[in-house]
């Protein structure tokens, strides 16, 4: 899993068919700091998140693992948004 930003949107005039229902996101990475890092990803919104909120990104098998994606061609799902994080 890894936390990150919604930074955008990607608009497809043409996809997949079983994709048509899902907004894809544009996800910034961030380290514990809440810093960015990394390469930014494009994953299938499956909880209606908005611009600039904290998500959770789920990635490979996992992400055709939610009841929406089952069986659809994506490789990285929201799965969650983030309100708070408590370090120990």
């Amino acid at each position: 899993m890894v936390i990150g930003r919604i930074i955008g949107t990607v608009v497809c005039t043409r996809k997949d068919d079983r994709l048509v229902p899902f907004k894809l996101l544009i996800v910034q990475p961030l380290d514990p700091d809440g810093k960015p890092f990394g390469n930014c990803l494009v994953a299938v919104d499956t909880v209606d998140a908005g611009a600039s909120e904290r998500v959770l990104v789920v990635s490979g098998s996992s992400a055709r693992m939610t009841t929406v994606t089952r069986d659809c061609p994506v490789d990285a799902a929201i799965v969650g948004i983030v309100d708070t994080i408590d370090y120990l």
